[in-house]
């Protein structure tokens, strides 16, 4: 494609997610791909943005936007081993910068950090709090221990329910992963368990040495784990649960924008900024190859609409092997998220998605369930109505 396509990337707002403690957790997931970032920054090993530098990134963060509500995501590491002062002066300036325009707030924790002064300034600020939490405890304590193998299980939903107590809207993200893959209804109804509304998957996809991970989730089972949990879901649960996968599957067969960037055409538009300035293309490629530049001497806009950047998100549509090029459900899933692209197609071509065959497994699977809700929102009715359909007509299957 020619330089003219190259604004197709950037239909949404610029956002850069802020990492204000850099790698820095008091947890030790097996898994966690972000704890190696460390290594990046070895003459510097507090993590810890300033406050001049955080003045400087909402300034011209605020500046770059273009829309009457603009938001904030703050991410770790561990984002709570900042203390609430650091995110008051926040508020201040982002008030102090913020010329009147609507500014939301979302932070990603691993919950077991919460306490009730956390989540009164969580509920008192409209915080939107993201947690962690990779389902039921023999699921979750598989991975997610802290520096001395102690499970935090406990901990995390000693978390929650302080966020439902002082009334935090918050959603949770799990992991599924080599062992937890194997129980999805119960992953599933767990989340159901703890009355969680806005669920989201993210399948792990890791090489240690060029080679996968031995925690990976199975490209095979990671499709079975999705049709088990959607054919809950499609007859029990459509409009009152919220699965990211499901809603962002349904906005692509009806031609509209997934709201997530693995499902999108382009990518791009989300970068990452470090605690000391550093900006990535994406939170997934915080490699050298990757920095866009620094805030300190490059304002936001010049590095994400560098020619740099915007080849990387052009390049998630480019670069796919013709074997994705030619698929028939490439329209649902347009070759997933870059970073999992690490395997061979069938006629040797790299560049294939290791989740590839799970994600047309599932895809084929939902494909009249979706064209089905399609129809009704096509028709202006609500795509809950596949419930009643499949329960009049006694279908235990549309295939």
């Amino acid at each position: 494609m020619n330089n003219t396509t190259y604004a197709t990337p950037f239909a949404k707002p610029l956002y850069v997610m802020l990492k204000p403690i850099g790698a820095a957790c008091n947890l030790r997931c097996k898994y966690c791909y972000y704890l190696e970032k460390k290594e990046l920054y070895p003459d510097d090993k507090r993590y810890v943005m300033s406050d001049e530098l955080l003045e400087k990134f909402i300034k011209d963060y605020l500046e770059s936007q273009t829309m009457p509500q603009v938001l904030f995501t703050w991410h770790g590491g561990e984002a709570l081993m900042r203390n609430i002062s650091f995110y008051k002066k926040a508020l201040e300036l982002q008030k102090k910068y913020g010329r009147g325009r609507q500014i939301d707030n979302s932070i990603q924790t691993n919950g077991t950090l919460l306490t009730d002064d956390w989540c009164r300034f969580f509920k008192d600020n409209n915080f939107l709090v993201g947690i962690s939490i990779d389902g039921p405890q023999h699921c979750h304590d598989k991975y997610r221990k802290g520096v001395n193998n102690e499970p935090s299980f406990y901990k995390v939903m000693k978390g929650l329910s302080l966020l439902k107590k002082h009334g935090v809207e918050y959603n949770a993200m799990g992991v599924v992963n080599d062992y937890n893959v194997d129980y999805p209804l119960e992953f599933y109804n767990f989340f159901k368990s703890i009355d969680c509304r806005f669920i989201q998957f993210s399948p792990i996809v890791e090489r240690i040495n060029g080679e996968p991970a031995s925690w990976n989730v199975p490209a095979a089972g990671w499709g079975d784990f999705l049709i088990a949990i959607f054919n809950e879901w499609v007859r029990n649960d459509v409009g009152q649960f919220y699965i990211q996968y499901f809603d962002s599957t349904l906005a692509n067969w009806v031609g509209a924008d997934p709201g997530v960037c693995t499902l999108a055409k382009y990518c791009g538009h989300a970068g990452v900024m470090e605690f000391n300035g550093d900006v990535y293309s994406c939170d997934h490629f915080v490699y050298p190859k990757y920095k866009l530049g620094n805030i300190k001497t490059h304002t936001l806009t010049e590095m994400m609409y560098s020619p740099q950047q915007m080849r990387f998100g052009q390049d998630k549509y480019d670069k796919l092997p013709r074997q994705c090029k030619e698929c028939d459900v490439l329209f649902a899933c347009h070759g997933e998220c870059p970073k999992n692209r690490i395997i061979k197609t069938k006629d040797g071509e790299e560049g294939l998605n290791y989740l590839c065959e799970g994600y047309y497994k599932f895809y084929k699977h939902v494909a009249p369930y979706m064209d089905f809700m399609k129809k009704e929102l096509d028709n202006k009715r609500p795509p809950a109505n596949i419930m009643q359909y499949l329960k009049e007509n006694r279908i235990d299957a549309m295939i």
